[in-house]
């Protein structure tokens, strides 16, 4: 593929060799627009085009739904941040005392809080030590017991760069009778997720990385058979059947994921989501990773001959589109200031340079990196 036209929509690219997607992306144009269009709707408009904002956020519902493969857009719900989603199981969750969950014990804190937060409801956090970064089906399944109710995953350890079997965990997960969770936020956008094929329970991401979304508006999940099964949290007005009958008060819940939307959406976000959304998928999403996958390879191939050492794993079924890399004698913090001052954008995780490309950026944006930080 040509993929100068997407590069063309992100303005970052004209200053900037930006090498960091798996912390905060920019925006492309067409997000930009999208933000624009809404504050001056909202300027000239104020409420009266109410319609055409809520018509925006079911067009992003089901652009969400096209992205994970979701049987029906209105099992997608919109969160303003992972955790939120995350919360939504953790909190829900029909726990009783002595019943446990499993994680990696490299997971993001975000998925490790809010399940340590159960503390004091009896539910035990059981964590699996990674391997050279990996997290092994064989160390999962040696950690859960018959009180085994969660399995929580990165579907790509944010560190590493190790991309999880989700096929294999899902499928021990339905051997087991266990919920399988995933945090998404490190694969939405780069990597196809179907939760049609591969058995996800829930799943949450914020949209501000791979999806080249602004923070504050991302997306969760939840399979249909487990919305009645969840307790429902964060319940508002917009959680019922006639959300707009505000007179009328009758708690009959949406029998969907609609119900973990309690409050006010933040259309401006989801709009401009939405219109990220729309670039992705017009390339195809499968096209994205293929072209990730050209430019990962090209950064460590010139990385490992100017004397880096690659810690991430490159095999297929476990690379991603995060590259940590280390270099004797140049400490990460280092060539992170280095790299900043010559207009390029990689970051210091764990004490290594985390470089994570996405499809618009280019071999000279990876050549600009290993030259800065050199």
């Amino acid at each position: 593929m040509d993929w100068s036209a997407l590069r063309s929509q992100m303005p970052v690219a004209a200053r900037w060799a930006f090498l960091d997607h798996a912390a905060v992306a920019p925006l492309p144009t067409p997000a930009v627009e999208a933000i624009r269009a809404y504050a001056d709707s909202l300027a000239a408009d104020g409420v009266a085009a109410v319609r055409e904002w809520f018509a925006r956020v079911a067009a992003v519902r089901r652009l969400a739904a096209r992205l994970i493969n979701a049987p029906d857009p209105d099992d997608v719900f919109f969160v303003p941040n992972t955790t939120h989603g995350i919360g939504v199981v953790a909190e829900g969750f029909p726990w009783r005392p002595g019943d446990n969950v499993v994680l990696a014990a490299d997971e993001y804190p975000s998925n490790q809080y809010p399940w340590m937060n159960l503390a004091g409801r009896g539910v035990e956090v059981r964590t699996v030590p990674g391997r050279d970064g990996r997290v092994l089906v064989d160390d999962v399944r040696a950690a859960m017991t018959d009180r085994t109710r969660v399995l929580t995953v990165s579907a790509v350890e944010f560190a590493t760069g190790f991309r999880t079997d989700l096929d294999a965990l899902g499928s021990l997960c339905r051997e087991r009778g266990v919920f399988f969770f995933v945090d998404a936020i490190q694969a939405l956008g780069v990597f196809p997720v179907d939760v049609q094929r591969t058995p996800i329970d829930a799943l949450a991401a914020d949209g501000h990385k791979w999806m080249l979304g602004p923070e504050g508006a991302g997306i969760g999940y939840v399979r249909r058979e487990w919305v009645d099964r969840l307790h429902p949290v964060g319940v508002g007005a917009n959680s019922v059947v006639n959300p707009l009958a505000f007179t009328t008060i009758d708690f009959t819940l949406k029998p969907h994921a609609g119900r973990w939307e309690g409050g006010a959406y933040n259309v401006p976000g989801v709009t401009a989501l939405g219109a990220s959304l729309e670039l992705l998928l017009d390339a195809g999403i499968g096209n994205v990773e293929a072209r990730v996958r050209h430019l990962t390879d090209y950064l460590c191939d010139k990385a490992v001959s100017r004397g880096w050492e690659v810690y991430s794993s490159r095999r297929d079924g476990e690379w991603s589109g995060i590259v940590s890399l280390t270099r004797p004698g140049l400490a990460a913090g280092e060539a992170v200031r280095r790299c900043l001052a010559a207009g390029v954008v990689v970051r210091d995780r764990g004490g290594r340079v985390r470089v994570s490309p996405h499809a618009y950026n280019t071999e000279g944006d990876i050549d600009r990196f290993l030259d800065a930080a050199r």
